[in-house]
C-alpha cells in the first residue's frame, strides 16, 4: 500500500493533476487510419489528432491479441506475468493497477466498454470495479450495435444505439459529474470496434458504397463511427473547458486481423502472429497545455509504457518498488521532446499452454465465468497456477525488439504461421517488412538479444509463479452481492 502521508500529498495535489482518458481501439490495424495512408477508410478526428498532437508511429500493442494486451495497460507488465497468457483468460486479483493507485490518490476512476480481463459481475474478483474503478459500464468481450453493458456489475442492459457513441455518452456524463466535484479523472474507454463481426451504421456505410467487399464496408463504418465518437468526447471535453489539462492517448488492442482486405503499411504479420503488424497500431496523444508543437516520433513504445508514463506525470508513485514492471515512463517523449530512442527493448512472448490446465485454477469457475451476451453460457476466463517456474527452454515463440533489430525465436512445434526458421533477425531500419533473415550473419547480435530475452523470460516465469505476490492479501474472495 502507499503511505498514508504519501497518500495525503497525493490527494492536496489532485486538482493540479492532468486528466487521462484512453481510448482503445478493438483490432484496429495500423494502416487503418487516413493519416497513416489508407485508400478508403475516413478517420477525420484521428487525422487531426495527428496533425495536431504527438503521433506515435511505432506504438505497439503488448500482445497480438487482446486481453494480454489490455493487461499490459492496466498493470505496466507483461500479461504473462499475471497469468493472461491468451484471450480469454483473466487477471489476478493480485495485480497491481493504474486506476486503483490514481484512485487512492484522489482521482474518480471509470471504465466504458470492453474489459476481457475477466467477468464484470459483480461478484467476480477482476471486475473493473474490484480491479480499481468507482464506476464502470462494461462488457465481458467485444460488442456491436446496441450493446448490452452491465453497470458497476449488475445484470446486463441493451443500450439502443452505435456502440462507440454509446460509450462516449456515458463516460462524459462521468467527467462531467467529476468535475463538479471538482476532481481530477482517470477514465478508460475500450471501443468494440472495428471486431468482427462488422455492423456499421447505414449513413456510415454509404460511406464506402465503392468498397467491393460488403464486409469490409462495415468494418470501415466501424472506423468511421468510432472515430466521430472520439470527436464528440473531445467537443466535449472542450465545452466543459477541461480539454486544455486532459491526457488524451488513443492506440489498438493488436494488429490488424488476418483475411482482412485492408491496407496496413509496410508491416508483415497479423493479429495472433509475431510479426510487425502483429502488434502495431495506431498511437495519438493528444495534451494541448503540454504538446504545443505537432510531432512525430518513430521510438518504439508499448502498452506496458502507459502506467509508468501516467504515474509519472501525476506525480505518483508506485505502490510495490520490488514488484517488476516492464513498460517504462515516457514524460521524455511527451513533455520534453529529449527521447530519441528507447533505453530498453521490449518483449513479447507467446506463451506455451501445454500442460498449463492440469495446474489449480487461480479463481474458480463459479467467479471467474462471465454473462454478459455473447455466447449463451458467457466465457470460462481461466487463469492456472504455475508452481514451478520454467528457468530454460522457456518455449512459445517470443520477440525481442530494440530500436533497430528484432529477434524472433519460435519453440518446436510453435510455428507461428508466418516464417519457419526458428531464430530470426531483422534490422528493421533496413527491412521493416521482415523480409530477410540475418541471423546467421549476425552472431554476436543474435547471442546478446538471446541472453537479454531469456533473463527477462526467467523474470517473467517468477511472476508467473505467483512470486510477486508475497506480500499481497489474498483478494480471490467474492465480493459481497448486496
Amino acid at each position: 500500500m502507499i503511505p498514508l502521508a504519501v497518500l495525503l500529498a497525493a490527494t492536496a495535489a489532485a486538482a493540479d493533476r492532468p486528466n487521462v482518458v484512453l481510448l482503445m481501439a478493438d483490432d484496429h490495424g495500423w494502416g487503418e487510419t487516413g493519416y497513416n495512408g489508407h485508400p478508403h477508410v475516413q478517420t477525420p478526428v484521428l487525422d487531426e489528432m495527428a496533425r495536431t498532437g504527438l503521433r506515435l508511429d511505432r506504438f505497439y500493442a503488448g500482445s497480438a491479441v487482446c486481453s494480454p494486451t489490455r493487461a499490459s495497460v492496466m498493470t505496466g507488465r507483461h500479461a504473462n506475468r499475471s497469468g493472461v497468457l491468451a484471450f480469454n483468460f483473466s487477471t489476478r486479483p493480485e495485480e497491481i493497477t493504474l486506476p486503483q493507485i490514481l484512485q487512492q490518490a484522489g482521482y474518480r476512476t471509470g471504465h466504458f466498454g470492453k474489459w476481457h480481463l475477466g467477468a464484470v459481475k459483480k461478484e467476480s474478483p477482476v471486475s473493473p470495479n474490484r480491479m480499481g474503478f468507482d464506476e464502470s459500464l462494461s462488457h465481458d468481450n467485444y460488442f456491436d450495435m446496441d450493446p448490452a453493458l452491465s453497470r458497476n456489475g449488475a445484470a446486463p442492459v441493451v443500450f439502443k444505439g452505435e456502440s462507440s457513441e454509446v460509450l462516449v455518452d456515458e463516460a462524459l456524463a462521468f467527467i462531467r459529474q467529476a468535475h463538479r466535484e471538482e476532481k481530477p479523472f482517470f477514465v478508460v474507454i475500450w471501443f468494440g470496434s472495428p471486431h468482427g463481426p462488422f455492423v456499421g451504421l447505414p449513413k456510415d456505410v454509404a460511406l464506402y458504397d465503392k468498397v467491393p467487399d460488403p464486409k469490409m464496408r462495415q468494418r470501415f463504418a466501424e472506423i468511421t463511427a468510432m472515430d466521430r465518437s472520439i470527436g464528440t468526447l473531445r467537443s466535449g471535453l472542450r465545452k466543459l473547458g477541461v480539454a486544455d489539462n486532459t491526457l488524451l492517448w488513443f492506440n489498438s488492442d493488436n494488429g490488424i486481423p488476418p483475411k482482412i482486405d485492408s491496407f496496413n503499411g509496410r508491416w508483415s504479420g497479423f493479429k495472433g502472429g509475431i510479426g510487425e503488424g502483429s502488434f502495431l497500431g495506431p498511437g495519438l496523444i493528444e495534451w494541448p497545455a503540454v504538446i504545443t508543437t505537432p510531432r512525430v516520433s518513430a521510438v518504439p513504445c508499448v502498452t506496458s509504457d502507459i502506467l509508468p508514463t501516467v504515474l509519472d506525470l501525476a506525480g505518483v508513485p508506485y505502490p510495490d518498488p520490488d514488484r517488476p514492471l516492464d513498460g517504462i515512463s515516457l514524460r521524455e517523449l511527451i513533455v520534453d521532446s529529449k527521447m530519441t530512442a528507447r533505453p530498453s527493448p521490449i518483449g513479447f512472448w507467446k506463451y506455451d499452454q501445454k500442460g498449463v490446465a492440469k495446474h489449480p485454477r487461480w479463481i474458480p469457475e463459479k467467479l471467474a465465468r462471465g454473462d454478459t451476451p455473447r455466447w449463451k453460457e458467457g466465457i470460462d476466463f481461466k487463469n492456472f497456477e504455475h508452481p514451478v517456474p520454467k528457468t530454460e527452454d522457456f518455449g512459445g515463440r517470443a520477440a525481442w525488439t530494440d530500436n533497430r533489430y528484432k529477434l524472433i525465436t519460435a519453440g518446436a512445434n510453435q510455428d507461428d504461421g508466418e516464417k519457419t526458421e526458428r531464430i530470426r533477425l531483422y534490422d528493421l531500419e533496413k527491412d521493416p517488412g521482415e523480409a530477410t533473415n540475418i541471423a546467421q550473419e549476425n552472431p554476436e547480435i543474435v547471442d546478446k538479444m538471446m541472453k537479454q530475452l531469456h533473463a527477462w523470460q526467467a523474470s517473467v516465469e517468477r511472476s508467473l509463479s505467483g512470486a510477486d505476490y508475497a506480500q499481497a492479501k489474498d483478494k480471490r474472495q467474492p465480493a459481497s452481492t448486496d
